[in-house]
């Protein structure tokens, strides 16, 4: 059965009718901005919209995370680690050749002048999307949320991890972010409630962070007021396509036939895009997390450089995230990972307990990953209405609006907040 697009109250010759597949923080971001252009927009997730990456991350806005995950020397650090399961970085042995293809062009992209050409538009996609957060935060029409200004800490133990950080600080200040440096004192002050065991901290005031598991939920009851569509435990099954164009999408529940198509799926947006002959490189890059739920003392957001994780004091909680692991789609919780996790964030805060319900109860979420570090934002070459808008890696959470903002833009033709040659989603890997 064929199911007509839903209509909104407001109509005027720019309307269209949207499908976004995917339901997460890009997905439901870009239906927010494309709702307020006065779109007719449905949404389909293969889930209940109440798990995944958008609800396991570390909940960061970072313009400070400048760099890609393609940058020199991550190669050869992954291939230290890639075999031990509880290591940060892990790939788990597999035949599978677009993963061969996806980590040759990975290696391919770590260079300097990659990095170069990416830094600019990392930072300028991070604050656009900052900003939007913070119009969304003042805008009430989510009600009040979580959203914190006090910055992120780099926190390290060796001097060798303050001179790797002291170089992107010195990129960060060149291209006007915040940073400041603290030592072992002014981290007490900072951090006065528990104990640091740490040399000093790089401090990135420019950052932010949130609270995940409250705003997904906010966002998802907003869009069903203003007349959105949510399909859940929907799954795309075929795009069929005609004259440069997908002119149905089927799922295991309806038949659409939208004016455009957003595939904002994450890792199973190459899925899709191959159905279409469209050769997206992507990876999922699993990530983990444990809450705890009581006090820790912990109030500033931190990453624990050597232990390569992330601290992060949400509403009502505290939580632990990390590591990243090619093991295929999946969900499944490594127990080993788990306890990396914890013993990670034991280094750094001696006195803190996780407890066996706690390591029990850990999360997983996939991150859908590029070859070179950077996400696919834009219309699709090969047909007239798809448009991609994935492979943010673990910047997903921070450049969720920015994403949707960028993408209504499009659709509605208007002239984009930012140059978008950099995530274009046709671009060439050697």
């Amino acid at each position: 059965m064929t199911i007509p697009m839903p209509m909104v109250l407001k109509s005027f010759d720019m309307e269209k009718q949207v499908l976004i597949i995917g339901g997460g923080i890009v997905g439901l971001s870009t239906a927010y901005y494309l709702t307020k252009a006065g779109h007719a927009v449905t949404v389909l997730d293969k889930g209940e919209i109440n798990k995944g990456a958008s609800f396991v991350n570390a909940g960061y806005l970072t313009p400070s995370h400048i760099m890609p995950l393609a940058a020199p020397g991550m190669v050869s650090k992954g291939l230290k680690m890639m075999f031990n399961s509880a290591s940060p970085f892990y790939m788990k042995p597999r035949w599978d050749m677009e993963f061969f293809k996806w980590a040759w062009y990975f290696y391919r992209s770590c260079t300097p002048g990659n990095v170069k050409k990416a830094i600019p538009a990392i930072k300028e996609i991070n604050l656009l999307s900052r900003t939007l957060y913070e119009e969304i935060h003042r805008s009430n029409d989510l009600g009040p949320f979580h959203l914190d200004r006090k910055g992120l800490l780099m926190l390290y133990q060796t001097q060798a991890s303050l001179e790797h950080e002291k170089e992107v600080a010195a990129k960060a200040s060149q291209l006007g972010l915040e940073v400041d440096y603290l030592n072992q004192a002014q981290l007490k002050q900072m951090e006065p409630e528990v104990e640091v065991n740490a040399l000093g901290a790089i401090h990135y005031e420019c950052d932010g962070h949130m609270t995940p598991t409250e705003f997904m939920p906010k966002m998802v009851h907003f869009l069903k007021s203003k007349g959105v569509a949510l399909h859940t435990r929907e799954t795309v099954l075929e795009l069929r396509t005609k004259n440069q164009r997908i002119s149905q999408v089927i799922s295991n529940k309806n038949t659409y036939q939208p004016d455009e198509v957003v595939l904002a799926a994450g890792t199973w947006s190459a899925t899709l895009a191959r159905q279409i002959g469209v050769p997206l490189s992507l990876q999922g890059g699993k990530g983990y997390r444990i809450d705890v739920k009581r006090s820790t003392g912990i109030h500033m957001p931190a990453i624990l450089m050597e232990s390569n994780m992330a601290v992060t004091p949400m509403k009502g909680f505290t939580r632990f995230a990390g590591t990243m692991e090619f093991s295929g789609n999946n969900d499944i919780v490594r127990r080993e990972r788990a306890l990396a996790l914890v013993q990670g964030a034991k280094k750094y805060y001696p006195q803190l307990h996780i407890g066996p319900e706690e390591i029990a109860a850990a999360q997983t979420g996939l991150r859908p990953v590029s070859p070179d570090g950077l996400p696919y934002v834009g219309r699709c070459g090969a047909y007239d209405n798809v448009l991609f808008a994935t492979g943010h890696a673990m910047m997903g959470w921070s450049l969720g609006p920015a994403t949707g903002k960028l993408i209504e833009e499009l659709i509605s033709g208007k002239q984009t907040s930012m140059p978008l040659d950099m995530f274009r989603p046709d671009r060439k890997f050697k």
